[in-house]
């Protein structure tokens, strides 16, 4: 755990300007197996100070590559310089941020950091497994990995914070042929907050999902293609979550909509059926914790949960101190830095649509010919809302029940008028976390919902 050397230097904050100084580590710890062979054996750790003083309207940023009392103090008279450079060369003569509450949020226990061999152990198990009882993969991928970011984080004004997100993750790629020879792959990701050693502790634990995947993927060999045009289809909670962030949650990240987003003119206007609440939560969501909580982010502003559609009506943005002040809105935590070098950036946390009351039973025997699609591998959506996934893992629905698998497809479409056809919303969420949002930096997010029936372009082959 950091020591706190940062407390000590607020006696050399400028009087009368914003300050933030944060020290932090990334550890990264990844080992690979290529059908049981070894590509892959990373452990590092990522370690520095950095420092932002903000001024008139600009910010000053200094970082260096080592956590010591000497290190801080040269990165606060750095930034200090800057921002009066700054303020200097371009003068956006603005006031001072409003002041936030003060206050200390401090993590309760230290990281656990297991030695390699605990990640290769559970690998060996869980690819031994996979070779024993999947016979007609022609290739298999197994991946265990850990990302942990401690942060130590002072301000002038706001929250003091020390924290420590762990989040661990074994992935599993399976690859089989179909019978006209052409490769189709399942992928599926397990774990989440916490270190490696307290996520996985057996490799038996994951034998029951390792079955399902597989059978997902004889489905799949035998699958068909979609049919292209506009269709009524089942989005899984999956699906639903990389909608939430990538079509809707950036463009109501206050700096993408100060740069021209789709949601600038839509502020309190219907985006949605009124079906759609949709939140970036903080830590706690619809009675659990979240994937990856957030209680201070690196401006030390105190984490609370953001509603930005409720009952289809556009009502807030995702927002940084300034960018707050411009709106008039109240910033609830979602500037985050990936790494001691970084700036932060205003970034989602764990997004979600809230569940509805729908089974989703009721749902697939609602549709008489469309599809119910399950999982996304990919996509990409800018910031006119305009959206195309990849779908990995989907099936059929003829005359209100499932039907053949389907092979890999798209969808596509513009989030605010796709939410607009929801008219179905299921009653259970389901989240991811697996990944990285690649806004300039990476930084991992969650994100989730329950299916929705809507419509959308799906292509075919």
């Amino acid at each position: 755990m950091l020591k706190d050397v940062l407390s000590a230097q607020k006696t050399f904050f400028e009087t009368g300007m914003h300050t933030e100084l944060r020290g932090q580590v990334n550890r990264q710890r990844r080992v690979v197996l290529l059908s049981g062979n070894v590509t892959s054996n990373v452990r590092s750790d990522v370690s520095g100070v950095s420092a932002r003083v903000y001024r008139n309207g600009t910010y000053g940023f200094s970082s260096m590559a080592e956590f010591s009392e000497e290190a801080a103090q040269r990165v606060l008279r750095a930034a200090a310089d800057n921002a009066v450079f700054m303020d200097t060369h371009v003068p956006a003569g603005k006031p001072a941020l409003s002041a936030l509450p003060s206050g200390k949020y401090t993590v309760q226990e230290d990281i656990h950091d297991p030695a390699q061999k605990v990640y290769f152990d559970f690998l060996k198990g869980l690819d031994e497994y996979i070779a024993k009882h999947c016979p007609q993969l022609i290739s298999r991928v197994t991946v265990a990995s850990e990302d942990s970011m401690e942060k130590l984080l002072v301000t002038s004004d706001g929250m003091d914070g020390h924290t420590i997100l762990p989040c661990s993750y074994c992935y599993v790629v399976m690859t089989a042929q179909t019978p006209a020879g052409a490769p189709v792959e399942r992928f599926r990701a397990f774990g989440g907050e916490r270190t490696f050693d307290l996520n996985f502790t057996d490799p038996a634990a994951l034998y029951e999902d390792i079955d399902r995947l597989y059978d997902e993927l004889m489905q799949k060999r035998e699958g068909v293609y979609a049919d292209a045009g506009r269709k009524t289809v089942i989005l899984g909670g999956m699906m639903t979550g990389m909608l939430s962030h990538e079509a809707v949650g950036h463009t109501v990240e206050a700096d993408l909509v100060l740069g021209g987003s789709v949601a600038g003119p839509c502020l309190n206007k219907r985006v949605a059926s009124e079906k759609v609440t949709l939140t970036d939560f903080a830590n706690e969501a619809f009675g659990k914790r979240c994937p990856l909580p957030v209680f201070v982010d690196d401006e030390g502003t105190r984490a609370e949960d953001v509603t930005l559609i409720r009952d289809g009506i556009l009502v807030g943005y995702m927002n940084s101190r300034e960018s707050a002040e411009h709106f008039g809105m109240k910033p609830a935590g979602n500037a985050r830095a990936w790494s001691f070098s970084d700036e932060p950036l205003i970034r989602m946390r764990n997004t979600a649509v809230h569940p509805g009351t729908d089974k989703l039973e009721d749902m697939i025997a609602s549709i008489e010919d469309g599809y119910y699609l399950i999982d996304s591998g990919n996509g990409q959506a800018d910031t006119t809302g305009e959206f195309m996934f990849g779908v990995t893992m989907g099936y059929e629905i003829k005359h209100g029940k499932l039907g053949r698998a389907l092979l890999d497809t798209t969808i596509s479409g513009v989030a605010f008028e796709m939410l607009k056809t929801v008219d179905m919303v299921g009653d259970t969420v389901v989240w991811t976390s697996s990944g990285v949002c690649g806004k300039k930096q990476p930084m991992p997010v969650g994100m989730g919902g329950p299916a929705l029936r809507c419509q959308v372009t799906i292509g075919g082959r």
